[in-house]
């Protein structure tokens, strides 16, 4: 039931559902930075879309396994290999008792995840297994995995068809971005609006799960970048001082002192977690009913393949 931890790579964490209904108490949202791709590991291991995970950032993660078991790999593009033989990403992968699974540098997006047939088992915070970094809370000790971290299977007897992910349902991994996005609280205080939708952005080396700073276009607004604190969510988009651009992420915290200048629409958020520094980003002007007419279809669409997207995206 163990699975031992060679290589922990930069950052690799447990992530599972988000905490949902606790923003009013400060609760981050935590959970997956790239839910879509968690759940496109977990359908290949006969799991629930949000069941408990690892996240993997950038430098990838290195297992021992103590245990037969399924696992599937999917999210930023990178070699993996199974006792040093390459694997592939977005399939069933059977393993046995003494294998080791490496899952090498991220090639193109950031975060890959392992999903493990039954699941992880994990500390449970305020309903959810996710790991929240800053309060040190859920997942693995509230911290990110070290070399000889054990790991337990939350059901060691699960099995799982061998499956493949459809081509037409694996996520791409971009260098150039185009993200849906709408207007928000205080778009109206931005003086040069024709400068944050279709315009390229750059993703910078200040990027975590927190948010991601991008340079580019300079953003003037009448407020001076500062404003009494506010609700935020994960995929709004800040104008600090600098007039430079702010996407909160997923553990970023539930109020914010910037102008909220505009949101990226619920069906992409999902992509933030794989935007890398050096990569692009195009904001695209969608309406509210718009986007919540493209949330509907993309629904659709996904649902051929994951069953429960709409809990996903």
């Amino acid at each position: 039931m163990t699975i031992i931890v060679l290589k922990p790579g930069l950052q690799t964490t447990i992530q599972g559902r988000p905490r949902t209904g606790q923003r009013h108490l400060g609760v981050p949202t935590c959970g997956a930075a790239d839910p879509l791709s968690m759940a496109l590991a977990n359908r290949l291991v006969g799991n629930s879309s949000l069941a408990t995970a690892l996240e993997t950032t950038l430098t990838g993660v290195a297992l021992a396994f103590e245990c037969d078991t399924f696992v599937a790999i999917t999210g930023a593009n990178a070699d993996c290999k199974l006792n040093g033989d390459p694997v592939t990403q977005h399939t069933t992968i059977v393993v046995r008792r003494d294998d080791q699974l490496t899952v090498g540098s991220a090639q193109n997006g950031v975060r890959s995840y392992v999903a493990f047939a039954g699941g992880l088992d994990a500390d449970e915070v305020l309903g959810s297994t996710s790991t929240y970094l800053p309060a040190e809370f859920g997942g693995h000790n509230g911290r990110s995995l070290e070399t000889g971290d054990e790991l337990r299977l939350r059901n060691a007897a699960a099995v799982a068809p061998v499956e493949e992910t459809p081509v037409e349902f694996r996520a791409l991994m971009l260098d150039a971005w185009s993200l849906r996005a709408g207007h928000s609280c205080e778009t109206k205080c931005v003086m040069n609006p024709d400068c944050l939708f279709e315009h390229k952005f750059k993703v910078t080396n200040r990027s975590d799960r927190m948010g991601i700073k991008l340079d580019g276009e300079t953003i003037r607004t009448d407020s001076d970048g500062q404003m009494p604190s506010a609700a935020v969510f994960p995929g709004t988009i800040q104008c600090p001082q600098d007039g430079s651009l702010f996407v909160l992420s997923v553990d970023a915290g539930t109020t914010g002192g910037y102008p909220r200048v505009a949101k990226i629409a619920r069906m992409d958020l999902h992509a933030l977690g794989q935007l890398r520094p050096g990569n692009t980003l195009t904001l695209i002007e969608r309406s509210d009913a718009d986007a919540a007419r493209e949330l509907q279809d993309k629904h659709a669409y996904w649902q051929a393949w994951l069953p429960d997207i709409s809990q996903v995206i």
